[in-house]
C-alpha cells in the first residue's frame, strides 16, 4: 500500500529535550567502534579546540526520528518492511556534552520507486535556547509496499 501522500510536508512539534552527556556519547562512540579521544577525555576536546566532549559525526540520528510522525498509522508505513536508504548531516556545531537540544522533523517527500516507496524525512536539532546545532536528512525506504 502507498503511504499517505497528504503527510508531504507535514512538519512535527518538536520533540521532548534530550540532554546530551558524556555517557550518552561515550556509549555511541563504543557502540559504532570509534575510539576518538575528543567523544570521550574532556582534556582531549579541550586542545582539539571544543569546550567538552563531542559527539560522533553520526549521533544526531539517536534523537533525528524522535516526533517524527512515522507511528502515525494515517501514514501507513509498516515498519517491517522498513530498511535505511540513506543518511547525512549539515552541522553549524558538533553536538557536545552538556547540550540540551530537541528534533523537529518534516517529511520533505515521498514517492515510489518501483514497488517501492521512499520517505525522505528533515530534522532541525537544536538547542533548547534556540541555537541551529544540525540538521538530518533520512531516507526511509518501505519495501514492496
Amino acid at each position: 500500500m502507498a503511504l499517505n501522500r497528504d503527510f508531504i510536508g507535514r512538519a512535527f512539534p518538536p520533540s521532548e529535550p534530550y540532554e546530551v552527556t558524556r555517557l550518552k556519547i561515550r556509549e555511541f562512540a563504543d557502540a559504532i567502534g570509534d575510539l576518538n579521544p575528543v567523544y570521550r577525555d574532556p582534556e582531549a576536546a579541550k586542545a582539539a579546540g571544543h569546550p567538552d566532549v563531542i559527539a560522533p559525526p553520526t549521533f544526531p540520528i539517536v534523537i533525528s526520528l524522535t516526533g517524527a510522525g512515522l507511528a502515525d498509522p494515517e501514514l501507513g508505513l509498516n515498519y517491517a518492511m522498513v530498511v535505511h536508504g540513506e543518511q547525512r548531516f549539515e552541522y553549524n556545531r558538533p553536538l557536545r556534552a552538556g547540550d540540551v537540544v530537541t528534533a523537529e522533523s518534516t517529511i520533505a517527500g515521498i514517492r515510489s520507486i518501483g514497488r517501492n516507496e521512499r520517505l525522505d524525512l528533515q530534522t532541525v536539532i537544536t538547542t533548547v535556547d534556540g541555537e541551529h546545532v544540525c540538521t538530518s536528512h533520512n531516507v526511509i525506504i518501505e519495501r514492496g509496499a
